[in-house]
């Protein structure tokens, strides 16, 4: 896969709360429009809140209007070992490019039954799979010492990683030190993270879908030196960020977003949720959107 931007991307729903797949497509053609390197589904995508079955139909339908234009790396990561194979297998069967796992979240495991986790999907596939530490939202910190036994035992290219605990530039730094600069990692906070981490060999990053455009302008500028134009970009994309403490609010601010850009026609989401947009904090919002629109330029 190629360096740069790999866009989360947000599920339309319909009023029954079902995947509206016209919508689907714009959002997927806008994206390679845009220029994003390949698409993700994980858990802004809102797959913990699909069946198993669900799950599949969803990243089908994305392979299918893909058609091979772009990488698809899936997310199945599971509450069991046994839950994430069975995704894994699907996903390589159906034509995913990588898998990307979450440890389980609800039942607290120990390193050996993590690392049992991860080597069973690794094994169970020949795709790469992305280690995803997604404990800012869910769970605890995945230990350094599990990267370090996955990658002597795998490789770089078999396994990658997607670090977000926090302090991240310095469990980054150390993850590096591990791998002797070699590991294959992505920035997950929705470019957040992009100043600190990108000069500590990152290969990606993996933000939301609704501002591809400004990531896209972002990661160009730091790939490019160009840090008086990164800091800039970053400035606004950090106050949006501020809106996105939890998956919910993530989710709602995305959606409202691509609602505001002619993308979605809906800012549907599948509940129960945490968080609703109030008027005052979409007006906030806007203005955020409004000065960061300003500084990528045209």
């Amino acid at each position: 896969m190629n360096r740069g931007v790999y866009s989360v991307i947000q599920t339309p729903l319909d009023s029954n709360d079902e995947i509206d797949e016209k919508v689907f497509e714009t959002e997927i053609n806008w994206l390679i429009k845009c220029g994003v390197k390949g698409l993700v589904l994980a858990m802004v995508s809102e797959v913990m809140r699909f069946s198993a079955a669900e799950r599949r139909s969803q990243w089908q339908i994305v392979l299918r209007i893909l058609d091979g234009r772009l990488p698809l790396i899936v997310s199945v990561g599971g509450e069991s070992t046994a839950i994430a194979i069975q995704l894994a297998k699907a996903a390589e069967a159906d034509g995913a490019s990588a898998l990307m796992a979450t440890p389980p979240a609800s039942f607290p495991a120990t390193s050996s039954e993590i690392y049992s986790y991860y080597t069973s999907i690794i094994e169970a596939v020949k795709i790469p799979l992305i280690v995803q530490d997604a404990s800012n939202y869910m769970g605890q910190p995945l230990e350094l010492e599990l990267y370090g036994k996955l990658l002597e035992k795998y490789g770089d290219t078999r396994v990658q990683f997607k670090p977000e605990a926090k302090p991240v530039k310095e469990r980054m730094a150390a993850l590096q030190e591990i791998a002797g600069g070699n590991a294959k990692v992505y920035e997950g906070q929705s470019g957040l993270d992009l100043l600190d981490t990108h000069p500590l060999g990152l290969v990606g990053t993996m933000p939301g879908a609704e501002i591809p455009w400004a990531i896209i302008a972002l990661w160009e500028a730091l790939e490019a030196n160009d840090l008086a134009r990164a800091t800039a970009i970053h400035a606004c994309v950090k106050n949006l960020v501020a809106f996105q403490p939890t998956i919910d609010a993530y989710v709602a601010v995305e959606k409202y977003l691509l609602v505001k850009q002619g993308i979605f026609t809906s800012s549907r989401q599948r509940g129960p949720v945490s968080i609703t947009l109030s008027d005052q904090t979409k007006k906030e919002i806007d203005l955020v959107f409004s000065e960061l629109l300003k500084v990528v330029g045209s």
